[in-house]
């Protein structure tokens, strides 16, 4: 069955995405890891961008090899740039999923840092630091640049 973009089906494929994550958060990892591999073969490379993306970057948390969660992130932030403003504008969380993108640039610059690569951390950092206005004046825009802030750091200390 082929789903409509904007549907009742959608929200269910979100709703399934955030009962998985909180498995994540909960410390289950590799049944979280189950259950995204399950949802992500149903949602396809080619599937809604809002759920590849939102999808990838928790599957990238489930991670346990640096390698891998640079890949799913890489995965997240090509569904992110795909995503068009219509898209989006059928989300409830629509401003939430624009403020991402300084978020899945850090996740990269992280991995990065992770994998010893410094020269491609920079060049996630920096873009991360220049999608901040994206982000409000709250506790996750605020979180977000003060982990910016952090890598940085760590990168200037080697």
């Amino acid at each position: 069955m082929v789903e409509q973009q904007g549907s009742a089906a959608d929200d269910a494929v979100m709703t399934r995405i955030g009962q998985t994550t909180m498995l994540l958060h909960a410390g289950d990892r590799e049944e979280a890891r189950n259950r995204f591999q399950d949802l992500w073969a149903q949602i396809g490379e080619d599937g809604d961008p809002l759920h590849r993306c939102t999808l990838a970057h928790y599957m990238a948390d489930a991670q346990d090899d640096p390698d891998a969660e640079l890949a799913w992130d890489l995965r997240a932030l090509t569904a992110a740039q795909s995503l068009d403003e219509a898209r989006l504008a059928r989300h409830d969380s629509a401003v939430a999923l624009r403020a991402l993108h300084p978020s899945l640039h850090l996740n990269l610059a992280a991995d990065y840092v992770k994998l010893r690569r410094p020269d491609d951390a920079r060049v996630h950092l920096d873009r991360a630091r220049g999608a901040c206005d994206a982000l409000g004046d709250d506790g996750y825009g605020n979180g977000v640049r003060a982990a910016i802030d952090r890598l940085d750091q760590r990168l200037r200390d080697g």
